[in-house]
C-alpha cells in the first residue's frame, strides 16, 4: 500500500529545518556574550563600591578607564552581530538601542569637560547595564526548555537586578536625608518590601525616591500573573502526567 500522503497525487512535504549557524558563528557570539555578562556584573561591582566608600568617579581614573573598556567590548558585540545577521536592516531595527546604550557617554563627557549635575553623571553610570541585563536574560532563559519555566527565571533575574539598582539609587538619593536609611541595608530592606507591595516602615523623602517607590510596586505585582501562569503549567503537567499512569 502506498504512502498516505502521497497517492492522492500530492507530494508530502515536509518543513525545511531551520539552518544551523555554523561553529565558528555559535563560538564567537557565545564568547561575546559570556564577556558582555561578566563586564557586566564587574561594572555593578565597580558601582557598588564607588557608592558605598563614596568614591568621585569622574576623578577615578581606574572607574573611567574600566567603564570605557566595557562600552567598547559592548559595541564590538554590537557590530560583531551586525556582520553575521542574514537581515542587516531588520537587525538595525531591533536592537539600535543597543547600540544607543553602549556609548561611553561618562568618557566623553568628561573628555570634552560638558558639565552636568553630579547628580545626573551618576545615573548615566548605570546605562551600560542595560545592555548586560539583556545578556543575563538571555543566559537565563536556557536553563529550562520549558517557556513557563524559562519566562519566570528571567523575569525573577530582571526583577532581582532592578530591585538591587533601584535600592542602589534609593541609597544614593536618602542616604543623609532620610534618618531611617543608614545603610545599604536598608535601603535594600525597602526595596523589597515596596517591590512586594507590603510596603516598608518608612517612606522616601526625595522626589527620587518617591519617584522609585511607585515604580517598585508596579515590578511587583507583574510579577504576580507570570507566577500564575506557572503554577497552572505544573498543575497542567502533573495532571496529564497522573492521567497518563492511570491510564
Amino acid at each position: 500500500m502506498g504512502n498516505p500522503a502521497t497517492t492522492s497525487g500530492t507530494p508530502a512535504t515536509t518543513p525545511a529545518p531551520k539552518p544551523k549557524e555554523p561553529l565558528s558563528e555559535r563560538i564567537i557570539f557565545r564568547i561575546m556574550h559570556t564577556l558582555v555578562l561578566i563586564l557586566s556584573l564587574l561594572l555593578i561591582v565597580y558601582i557598588s563600591y564607588d557608592t558605598f566608600k563614596e568614591i568621585p568617579f569622574l576623578s577615578n581614573h581606574h572607574y573611567m578607564t574600566f567603564q570605557f573598556f566595557v562600552c567598547v567590548v559592548f559595541l564590538a558585540d554590537f557590530f560583531i552581530t551586525l556582520f553575521y545577521s542574514k537581515d542587516k536592516k531588520k537587525y538595525l531595527r531591533n536592537y539600535w538601542f543597543f547600540f544607543l546604550v553602549s556609548i561611553p557617554y561618562l568618557n566623553i563627557i568628561n573628555q570634552f569637560d560638558i558639565h552636568f549635575s553630579h547628580q545626573v553623571l551618576y545615573y548615566i553610570r548605570f546605562i551600560p547595564l542595560f545592555r548586560g541585563a539583556y545578556s543575563l536574560v538571555l543566559v537565563v532563559g536556557f536553563v529550562s526548555n520549558n517557556k513557563a519555566v524559562s519566562l519566570l527565571t528571567q523575569y525573577t533575574v530582571i526583577l532581582a537586578t532592578c530591585v538591587y539598582i533601584l535600592a542602589m539609587l534609593f541609597y544614593y538619593e536618602e542616604f543623609g536625608v532620610n534618618p531611617n536609611v543608614k545603610s545599604f541595608w536598608d535601603a535594600l530592606y525597602w526595596a523589597s518590601m515596596n517591590m512586594t507591595t507590603v510596603g516598608c516602615y518608612f517612606s522616601a523623602v526625595t522626589p527620587v525616591g518617591k519617584i522609585i517607590s511607585v515604580i517598585l510596586p508596579i515590578l511587583g505585582m507583574m510579577m504576580l500573573p507570570l507566577f500564575t501562569v506557572y503554577v497552572t503549567d505544573r498543575v497542567r503537567q502533573h495532571n496529564n502526567k497522573t492521567g497518563a499512569d492511570i491510564a
